[in-house]
Order: structure tokens, then C-alpha cells, then sequence
């Protein structure tokens, strides 16, 4: 029986040093990859999201339950909730809607905020025009058209269908202060 004589400490020690640093350059790799990864991705996606956008869902909202409740040549202001989800945030915003007919069948809808800066606008039973208080804009009640102010365009319409007897609006916001109409 052969016996084979000790390893010498200087040969121990280059193997476990050769060891040890190849344990450390696999470690480090894997360090650096896990952290790469872990930075790489919410870059690469927070660059890459807007081109997968989700399209915006647009609801029809019901804004009168009975058409023949609706005043024939008066416009109606409507007020509704409009909630909103952004991740586990829910937003509720009041909304406000002008509905305006001149037969009882065809309905105009307007955007319930002045198209200068945003201003919520009122209906003035006397001049039979829509005023807006915070800087004199006025409206034509049948078009939507500027007759006086600094409003850069007429109000906002909204499609309108009636199912039912219901009327129901599409409402979208505007960007304001502009003469183009572009959603906001």
C-alpha cells in the first residue's frame, strides 16, 4: 500500500487561491447581471411604453333618461361624475354638459368649459346667450360661436345619440386657449 505524501502548504494555497478568485469574478458577474437587470428593465420599458399604449376608452355617458324631458329651445346644463383609475389612485371630476335642441329630436352637446381658459360658463336667460364670467366671453346658444371675448374658438361639441329616449354624449376635454380643437 502506497501512501501519498501531504500536500505542501505552497500548493494548498494557489489552489484555494485560484478558487477563491474564480468564486469572486462568478459572484461579481452575477452581481452585475442581477443588477443590470434590475435597472435595465423599468429603463427599457419606461422607453419602450408609449409605443404600446393602450388606446383611452371612451364611454358614452347618459345624460338624460327621458328626451321628452328636455326643454325644446333652452339649453340644459347636465352635471355628472366622471372616475378615473391611474394604478390604485381613483379620481372622481365633475363634469358639465350643455344640451341644447331646437325640435326634441336633434340634440348639440357642448363642453361644459369655455374654450379660452377653462372657465366654467353660464346661461343667461335674458340675452338668451352662454356668458362666461372670467373674461366676458360670449356665446351664440344655437352654434357655439363666438359673439364677443377672447375666446380663441366656439364652445366644444360632443357626439350626441339618442337610444331609447336616452341621450347619451361622448365626452372628451379639450385643450383650451388655442384655435385648433385637439383632446387634451
Amino acid at each position: 500500500m502506497s501512501v501519498s505524501p501531504p500536500p505542501d502548504d505552497a500548493a494548498r494555497a494557489a489552489t484555494d487561491a485560484v478558487g477563491r478568485r474564480r468564486f469572486l469574478k462568478l459572484a461579481s458577474a452575477l452581481g452585475a447581471g442581477i443588477s443590470a437587470l434590475l435597472v435595465g428593465i423599468p429603463a427599457a420599458s419606461a422607453f419602450l411604453s408609449p409605443g404600446f399604449k393602450k388606446p383611452v376608452k371612451r364611454n358614452w355617458v347618459k345624460v338624460a333618461d327621458d328626451v321628452a324631458t328636455i326643454d325644446v329651445g333652452v339649453p340644459v346644463k347636465v352635471d355628472f361624475v366622471e372616475a378615473a383609475q391611474d394604478a390604485w389612485v381613483e379620481s372622481r371630476t365633475l363634469r358639465t354638459v350643455w344640451l341644447y335642441t331646437e325640435d326634441g329630436e336633434k340634440f348639440i352637446a357642448y363642453s361644459g368649459t369655455c374654450t379660452h381658459l377653462g372657465c366654467s360658463y353660464g346661461y343667461d336667460k335674458t340675452k338668451d346667450l352662454f356668458v362666461c364670467p372670467c373674461h366676458r366671453g360670449i356665446f351664440d346658444v344655437k352654434t357655439g360661436k363666438v359673439l364677443s371675448g377672447p375666446p380663441p374658438r366656439p364652445l366644444d361639441t360632443l357626439p350626441v345619440k339618442v337610444e331609447n329616449g336616452e341621450v347619451h354624449v361622448l365626452y372628451e376635454t379639450f385643450r383650451t386657449g388655442i384655435e385648433a380643437k385637439v383632446v387634451a
